[in-house]
């Protein structure tokens, strides 16, 4: 099942937010026969280099014809049957395109789309100033996986009718004034073509070739320069800038989060809500006048304030409070710490009557690692240096056993997953990589020296993706610990590269951005791929994400669970057993089976398939009314269960006192008893 917007999200959203990366002037809307060159090395790169050694066929031009489109019309809303039959003229010859270096079908759809918004604009304009009769019992499809594309204007103009009727409906139950909503609803679809009409050109190119990739496997992309240049700063931990995170909001770029550390904190006047109208890319000495930003794109933006460490920049900003100010900041070197290793020491006693112990939360975002860094030697930024801090303080504060936190970790390096599974088991390897040959590597870890030799207990849900999970694996499979959590992990056992398109000095200097490629699969050292399935938990604990189609297995194209021979590695303890799991799951269930919060959120989840099943929804006021205070009341309490019993209550500390981490103490606790014992009987 593929992941979609459904009616309840803004017509462009998907759209918007795939084109939300930092971006350069250039032609806007325009791919270039020189984009042609770019997407002719790319084809050649993608059969090459991909672990599959795809051929670029009819069936693959027929995929990549059907995800583009859907890219810039995922609701089916703009588009007619007879645009959709124009491009299908193209069905079997993309691929012969793209191998010669024509992209113009990439061009040719988005200037179908834009010419389609704008002729759809007077429609939504005036169904937007329509009466509407909210008495009558009639259905907006809630999935446009279940719509097939409009054949006549006036079925298309039906499929708006109602979209507007909803979006009217909606403000309506959230007590707007009519009139007040519709002058919303003017600005959200003004601003939508607007946002849609800055669209650059390597913008386009990036979707269009994303979208060849993805038919491919979900994990392959095509990064422009300038997406290259986000996913360096992810992986540095740091950017140069204000330190400020924004958000486009109804024209603006609004601050959102001032960030510690940053120009903007050292400033000390631009806050959370604060709108930037005007950007001074040089600062009030440099040759540029103030640009005014209003209703540019975030991205444009955002580029515009970044610039080099120790240069200035002039925001003009409109305070919420009223009134217009200039602030001049010299940009700086800012360190992105939501994503850095944390550690925190809970005294079990604390939270839990009976119990004492103390225990060490080892939280592990990212995988991160500052590859250029590292090139040039000396201090660098990486996880496994920062966890070996935070292990040698829980070592000197008498720490009794682990809690390494990896929920919501997407991955990351995977040389820095082997290094810090180094850190917990003896030499041997940790990981198997299955190359584009067949020929199979073990990639080990060195040291005989480990930083924790005590108990541990490691986390996951349905997000702990990639690195996160040969971590996992390897803690599982070396018998180290017990894995705890959702039924499973995310499920991605790929391995991508990210290759140059060309080199940055060549081609008289042109950057054609990179390549990220599915060039290997991974492999646990048992022999099993982490693909599809994941690392099953030990001890499964409820949750929602057990019930989402989040994991792999609902990714389009995923690559298929294999097995390959094991690795040559000794299990580190016998105290780690299927029996042993088998008791912690039981006393866990026993407590759960008691404790009220997770009662309620079993009604939560029953709730949640209920709604996950709906085909449509009501536009009739009064029954959509009762659903939504029902949805509402719903909702608050999921929340407030959600809060108590997931782990995830206080996005500001990193273990918060609530009943699922309470549970992962008790768990915890439980499996340090057993070891005990265990090892009293052997004695």
């Amino acid at each position: 099942m593929k992941t979609r917007l459904t009616a309840f999200t803004a017509v462009t959203a998907l759209t918007l937010s795939v084109l939300a990366t930092a971006a350069h002037a250039s032609d806007l809307g325009e791919v270039t026969d020189d984009d042609g060159k770019t997407a002719r090395m790319v084809a050649d790169m993608v059969r090459s280099g991909h672990i599959n050694h795809p051929a670029i066929d009819d069936g693959i031009s027929s995929h990549l014809l059907e995800r583009y489109v859907d890219i810039w019309d995922p609701q089916k809303l703009y588009f007619l049957q007879s645009d959709i039959d124009a491009f299908k003229e193209y069905e079997n010859i993309l691929d012969d395109k793209i191998r010669s270096g024509d992209v113009k079908f990439a061009g040719l759809v988005f200037d179908r789309f834009l010419a389609r918004m704008q002729e759809r604009a007077p429609m939504i304009d005036k169904l937007i100033d329509a009466e509407h009769d909210f008495t009558v019992d009639e259905e907006i499809v809630v999935d446009p996986d279940d719509l097939d594309w409009a054949k006549t204007s006036e079925e298309l103009f039906e499929r708006w009718r109602r979209r507007i009727k909803f979006d009217l409906l909606l403000l309506k139950l959230d007590d707007t004034d009519l009139a007040e909503g519709r002058k919303r609803l003017h600005r959200r679809y003004k601003g939508n073509r607007n946002l849609m009409g800055q669209t650059e050109g390597h913008e386009i190119l990036e979707l269009y070739l994303s979208s060849l990739t993805h038919c491919l496997d979900p994990h392959s992309s095509y990064m422009s320069p300038q997406t290259l240049e986000e996913f360096q700063i992810q992986m540095k931990l740091e950017l140069k800038g204000i330190g400020a995170r924004l958000k486009y909001d109804d024209g603006y770029t609004v601050v959102e989060e001032v960030l510690k550390g940053g120009a903007a904190a050292a400033h000390g006047k631009l806050i959370k809500g604060d709108k930037i109208i005007g950007v001074d890319p040089d600062g009030p000495a440099g040759p540029e006048e103030n640009i005014d930003v209003v209703e540019m794109k975030l991205s444009r933006v955002v580029d515009k304030i970044r610039g080099a460490e120790g240069t200035t920049v002039t925001l003009e900003v409109k305070k919420e409070a009223g009134g217009i100010e200039s602030y001049t900041m010299t940009r700086q070197r800012v360190k992105l710490t939501e994503q850095e290793v944390k550690g925190k020491i809970v005294e079990s006693a604390e939270w839990i009557d009976g119990r004492t112990a103390k225990i060490g939360i080892l939280n592990i975002p990212s995988f991160y690692r500052d590859f250029q860094g590292a090139s040039q030697g000396g201090n660098f930024k990486s996880t496994s240096r920062d966890v070996r801090q935070v292990l040698q303080r829980f070592n000197e504060q008498g720490v009794e056993a682990l809690i390494v936190d990896l929920r919501w970790n997407g991955g990351g390096a995977l040389s820095e997953a082997i290094e810090v599974s180094g850190l917990f088991i003896p030499s041997g390897p940790v990981v198997q990589v299955r190359e584009r040959n067949n020929e199979v590597t073990a990639y080990k870890d060195e040291d005989r020296n480990m930083s924790w030799r005590k108990p541990m207990v490691v986390v996951c849900n349905r997000l702990s993706a990639s690195a996160s999970e040969i971590f996992a694996g390897a803690i599982k499979d070396y018998r180290r610990g017990i894995v705890v959590g959702d039924k499973t992990t995310h499920g991605k056992g790929s391995v991508q590269n990210v290759m140059n398109v060309a080199n940055r000095l060549a081609l008289f200097g042109k950057d054609r951005g990179a390549l990220k490629l599915t060039i290997s699969k991974f492999y646990r050292v048992n022999g099993d791929s982490t693909q599809n399935k994941g690392v099953v938990s030990d001890v499964i604990l409820p949750s929602l994400l057990n019930h989402r189609d989040i994991g792999e297995d609902s990714l389009d194209n995923a690559l298929e669970f294999d097995r390959i021979p094991q690795a040559d590695y000794r299990p580190f303890s016998s105290y780690v057993s299927d029996a042993t799991a088998g008791q912690l799951a039981a006393r866990s269930r026993e407590r759960l089976s008691k404790d009220e919060d997770f009662q309620k959120l079993q009604v939560a989840i029953e709730r949640y398939l209920e709604r996950k099943n709906r085909k449509t929804v009501s536009l009739n006021e009064s029954v959509l009314r009762q659903e939504e205070e029902e949805l509402e009341r719903e909702k608050k309490e999921e929340e407030e269960t959600i809060k108590n019993a997931s782990g995830n209550s206080d996005k500001k500390d990193i273990f918060s006192d609530d009943a699922y981490n309470r549970e992962l103490l008790n768990i915890t606790l439980d499996y340090t008893d057993l070891i005990k014992a265990q090892q009293t009987v052997r004695k």
